[in-house]
């Protein structure tokens, strides 16, 4: 059946098994890595809100929280459009994923920005995520017809200034999740997904001199996706966490000379949902806690509800670095590489790319670095056009 196709196509979705059709875990089956090894991955629905859409980050391990703003702050960072130094702008980027697994998998990102004032900023985005074309058989093996299963997030963003070195931004999301064709899954009849959302988040920066050498440093802090939750069926008896996570990051740009900059930056991202507890055979709880909570108490009593306790809450954080260099702020070389826990899902990848910028766009391309043999991600490829319009606005 459809839910069978999916699980399979999403359980490699970011590497960890997050399929929202096919996320019950029965207290005797503990979830499987992608690479076979048995381990506590953490699930929710539509886990495409946290695939890296653009190529800029894309090749630099994934970090965006405090590196120097650009139109994509949209989804890295809201706070940060509010240092954008251009009136207005725009930018499309585009990602095939997981090619070796399925060819017409891709996400696709429309976003901008526009200068209210001086201190203020809006923005949107649009986010689309197709899963290509599935076949449709029933438990009998008969052919039920084509259908093309789909996700997105609409965006709005606002960031405001306070004071010359930091800001505060926020958005509100609508996401809309169809995984399904109405077809009846464990005897109810499914529907697409809705839930609303929103991002809290912060922005610093500020100039001084390291090592005789003029530098940028900053600081970000974002926590996303906090909202309702989904379901899937008419009865809305299953419910599922959306994929909310907080990213915490800091960059420093060091200006070299006339033509040359240099970034480092590092994020540590953990999701802020309910961490599956271990069962017995009888299905009680021996070890974590109940993971059939509340939104709020699914947040707060993420940082201790893991069953192996501090130990694996650890394990929960992943980790992304990267590496910027700029020549004469027009051609770019990026570099990164993202670690997560192998019982947390087990991606661990190298990534790098290009960037150009001439007049008012600028063009980036990423390339991802993974095991052929146990990564479904290997060879990610992600694409960015990105427009900046007027004269600069900010100091």
């Amino acid at each position: 059946m459809i839910f069978k196709k999916l699980s399979v196509l999403l359980m490699a979705l970011l590497g960890i098994a997050t399929s929202a059709l096919a996320q019950i875990v029965t207290p005797n089956d503990p979830p499987t890595s992608t690479d076979g090894r048995r381990g506590n991955t953490i699930t929710t629905a539509v886990p495409f809100l946290l695939i890296s859409p653009d190529a800029r980050s894309g090749s630099m391990g994934d970090v965006g929280a405090a590196i120097a703003p650009d139109v994509n702050a949209t989804h890295w960072n809201p706070a940060k459009l509010a240092f954008m130094k251009n009136p207005y702008g725009f930018g499309m980027s585009y990602t095939p994923w997981l090619q070796k697994l399925v060819p017409d998998i891709n996400l696709a990102y429309l976003n901008g920005y526009y200068r209210l004032d001086d201190r203020n900023v809006i923005g949107g985005s649009l986010r689309f995520f197709s899963l290509g074309e599935i076949q449709l058989v029933d438990a009998n093996q008969t052919y039920l017809g084509i259908y093309s299963p789909n996700e997105l997030a609409v965006d709005g963003t606002f960031a405001r200034t306070f004071g010359d070195n930091f800001s505060l931004g926020t958005a509100i999301r609508f996401i809309y999740s169809n995984l399904s064709s109405g077809q009846f899954f464990d005897g109810q009849q499914t529907r697409p997904g809705t839930a609303l959302a929103a991002d809290v988040s912060a922005y610093y920066q500020n100039d001084q001199d390291v090592l005789g050498k003029p530098a940028t440093l900053s600081f970000g802090l974002n926590i996303s996706n906090i909202g309702t939750k989904m379901s899937y069926t008419d009865g809305g008896d299953l419910k599922y966490f959306l994929p909310t996570n907080m990213k915490l990051g800091t960059a420093s740009t060091f200006h070299l000379d006339a033509f040359n900059d240099f970034t480092i930056a590092i994020d540590f991202n953990k999701l802020l949902v309910p961490t599956p507890p271990q069962y017995d055979t009888n299905g009680r709880i021996v070890a974590g806690k109940d993971p059939n909570r509340s939104v709020p108490a699914g947040i707060f009593g993420s940082f201790s509800d893991a069953p192996g306790g501090g130990s694996e809450e650890l394990q929960e954080v992943n980790i992304s670095t990267g590496l910027e260099y700029w020549y004469n702020k027009q051609f770019a070389v990026r570099a990164g590489y993202f670690y997560e826990n192998p019982n947390k899902g087990s991606r661990q990848y190298l990534t790098v790319g290009l960037g150009l910028k001439y007049n008012i766009a600028d063009i980036d391309f990423s390339y991802l670095v993974a095991n052929q043999i146990r990564s479904p991600l290997a060879n990610t490829l992600r694409f960015s056009l990105l427009f900046n319009f007027g004269e600069n606005g900010v100091k």
